[in-house]
């Protein structure tokens, strides 16, 4: 739940600053699973898919302010976090670390590459450019071609 109420309050404290302004950019991190569901990952699954429909009605409820309102919806990205995970997975599904990243991680993304922060960044970039002033309640995937399918 904090992915999606977290959000839900950075927006709600933010939005009153850039309508005054009469310029705003909002850029949330969704992930692949805004959009598409995985087995055994429903809350996650639930509060990205959250994510995705705050995102949408904030864009339509200040598209007039001068505001934008967007979601990046990344595969899976080489972090800390997600290199953690390797070993524990391996363990619980009874594989080796090399199949959790080949069959598990990067089952659905066909270029079979991580998502790079850098690539993650550079998109929220752009999304709070004036170059993506009319770019607005969009879900902006970066997964692979996972969402493709």
């Amino acid at each position: 739940a904090l992915n999606l109420t977290a959000t839900f309050h950075t927006i709600r404290l933010a939005l009153p600053a850039m309508k005054k302004k009469g310029w705003g950019r909002i850029v949330n991190i969704a992930s692949a699973h805004a959009l598409v569901a995985s087995p055994y990952k429903s809350a996650y699954v639930s509060a990205k898919h959250g994510v995705a429909g705050l995102t949408k009605t904030v864009a339509l409820e200040v598209a007039r302010d001068g505001i934008t309102a967007n979601a990046i919806c990344p595969g899976y990205v080489w972090t800390p976090l997600v290199e953690a995970q390797i070993p524990d997975t391996a363990k619980a599904r009874g594989i080796s670390e090399e199949a959790v990243i080949n069959d598990v991680m990067l089952l659905n993304q066909p270029t079979k590459d991580f998502v790079t922060i850098d690539q993650v960044a550079a998109l929220s970039v752009f999304l709070a450019s004036d170059a993506a002033g009319s770019i607005t309640g969009s879900m902006q995937s970066i997964d692979g071609g996972w969402c493709a399918q």
